[in-house]
């Protein structure tokens, strides 16, 4: 009995080109995200644990150093965690942001390696300052 063998063939591609993504919808998403992730952030401090993952993304999002393709992969994804109706409603307790969560590893686990430390930090000192608002408050 044979067994079928598959070759994968590796594509080289522009960091920049983002014709295999929909450029009114990335564009779409980044207002979105510009207008709202802030607020939607603040108001969820302290019931999603994924709060420095997100944070750094949206610094990554935001980066002119990032390419144009996971600046597309991460709005998009950023996008799903702002928007009120998604598979499973954020206001439901304990699992209302496990379907956002699954949505950004998938999209943080894609471009790993553009998210650097300089995000992580500026993402930690982001939720540092809004957590010691919250303190105050």
């Amino acid at each position: 009995m044979s067994c079928p063998i598959i070759i994968y063939k590796t594509m080289q591609t522009d960091e920049d080109d983002i014709s295999a993504f929909d450029a009114d919808k990335m564009r779409s998403d980044k207002r979105l995200v510009m207008r709202d992730f802030a607020q939607k952030l603040r108001s969820n401090i302290g019931k999603i644990p994924f709060s420095d993952d997100v944070t750094a993304s949206f610094y990554c999002a935001m980066d002119g150093k990032s390419p144009a393709f996971v600046k597309a992969v991460l709005f998009g994804a950023l996008a799903y965690f702002i928007m009120p109706v998604d598979v499973i409603p954020d206001f439901i307790a304990a699992l209302g942001f496990t379907d956002d969560a699954s949505v950004l590893m998938a999209a943080m686990a894609t471009v790993k390696k553009y998210i650097t430390n300089e995000h992580r930090q500026k993402a930690r000192i982001f939720l540092e300052k809004e957590e010691n608002k919250e303190a105050v408050d």
